[in-house]
């Protein structure tokens, strides 16, 4: 009997690794798959440079949707809703973010693409996801986007729509160190 109750332990403890492995594997292998398949809608990290060709012959309909997560209190809103493109045709648009808290935050937004396929075909020149958005209390800005949709972009797909959620980063940032009077008299020798 005790045998027995020391295997059934043994393959407990196996069970519950395996199962923390196959978790712990489980983002790096959907990001993997999201890469191949084009299905989850993830666009591009980087920029991209400007297309040198421009298909005329067709129009493209790009939808543009904001989302704010719940614990955000930002106001964050395109100022358009859609826009007609030529696949390889550059195109700025913006989306206006106003900072509701009494106090600075800062946001970071997080572009998805529908269909997801066509999630590879949409270029950023450049983009406010890019980076950080540090607003203080109150502060508004425009946040400008420069994008093109890739002329190999499939003829069956003509309507994108690119959604941003923007998410509160402000506890993730860390602030950089402050350096008393004798430290900054300090590093000032340092460098002269």
């Amino acid at each position: 009997m005790e045998s027995q109750s020391k295997r059934s332990v043994i393959a407990l403890v196996f069970a519950a690794i395996a199962m923390f492995g196959f978790a712990f594997a489980l983002v790096p292998l959907y990001d993997v798959f999201c890469d191949i398949t084009g299905i989850n809608g993830k666009t591009a990290t980087t920029p991209t440079k400007v297309s040198d060709n421009v298909d005329r012959s067709r129009t493209v309909t790009v939808e543009f949707v904001a989302y704010i997560n719940p614990n955000v209190k930002w106001q964050f809103t395109p100022q358009v809703t859609q826009v007609d493109v030529h696949p390889g045709e550059t195109k700025i648009i913006k989306y206006d973010a106003k900072n509701l808290n009494s106090q600075p935050s800062i946001g970071q937004a997080v572009p998805s693409v529908t269909p997801g396929i066509a999630a590879k075909y949409f270029n950023k020149i450049e983009c406010f996801c890019f980076n950080h958005q540090p607003l203080a209390a109150g502060e508004q800005a425009e946040l400008p986007l420069v994008f093109y949709v890739d002329p190999d972009l499939p003829r069956d797909i003509t309507v994108l729509t690119l959604a941003y959620t923007l998410y509160d980063v402000t506890p993730d940032v860390q602030p950089l160190p402050q350096l008393t009077e004798q430290e900054n008299e300090v590093k000032n020798v340092e460098f002269l």
